[in-house]
């Protein structure tokens, strides 16, 4: 993690490709860059699930192995002194965890399972500064209402699903079948922002500067 003594700074690192937790950061008016895997890190291996892994404990496991391998990361591209945001999102099922759909086939299967149930969307984060770290994570419920296959295929062939825990993303065309929300929107869409500005503010990041 970043250990030098000048604790300033005006923006973070997201260690995250998702463009909708940097528009959510954008919203809190964080000003931030990006700190990304290079193509020698195997990002994907740090998502696989253990045997019997309760899905919380799974979110917020990998959430912790992301700030690691982002820390890492910072350290070998040199980069400045800022905090270093990770996130995770997982969708379960009971204790059933749906993560990115393999292909359109398996966020068909995703899709029939959610139909007509409420299941759980946790999202975990993880902020590194100057030594500091900051944890939280996010429960929300999502009920969705009941699918057709007539449904499930036509928003499957919008691709919207892809990349998205759970086949579906609540900000886009997923909403006209979303029943009921109960929790935090923001964690739903990948980055709760109240837990996201408390864990920034416990590593000594300043957010809603007034100059």
């Amino acid at each position: 993690m970043p250990t030098t003594l000048t604790i300033v700074s005006d923006f973070i690192y997201l260690a995250s490709q998702s463009p909708r937790r940097s528009e959510l950061l954008t919203q809190l008016g964080i000003a931030h860059e990006l700190l990304l895997p290079t193509p020698d890190e195997d990002a994907e291996a740090l998502e696989v699930v253990r045997p019997h892994e309760a899905p919380k404990a799974y979110v917020q496991r990998v959430t912790a192995l992301k700030l690691i391998a982002a820390s890492a990361r910072w350290e070998r591209v040199g980069g400045l002194n800022a905090p270093i945001l990770c996130a995770d999102t997982t969708v379960a099922l009971g204790r059933t965890i749906l993560g990115k759909p393999a292909d359109a086939q398996d966020a068909q299967r995703m899709l029939r399972a959610l139909s007509g149930r409420t299941h759980r969307v946790f999202t975990a984060i993880a902020v590194g500064w100057a030594g500091k770290t900051a944890q939280a994570c996010c429960e929300s419920r999502v009920t969705f209402a009941p699918m057709s296959e007539v449904d499930i295929a036509a928003y499957v062939a919008s691709g919207e699903p892809m990349g998205k825990a759970g086949a579906y993303g609540v900000q886009g065309k997923a909403a006209a079948f979303i029943a009921r929300i109960s929790g935090s929107y923001s964690g739903i869409m990948g980055l709760p922002l109240f837990e996201t500005a408390q864990a920034l503010r416990t590593v000594g990041f300043a957010c809603n500067k007034t100059s």
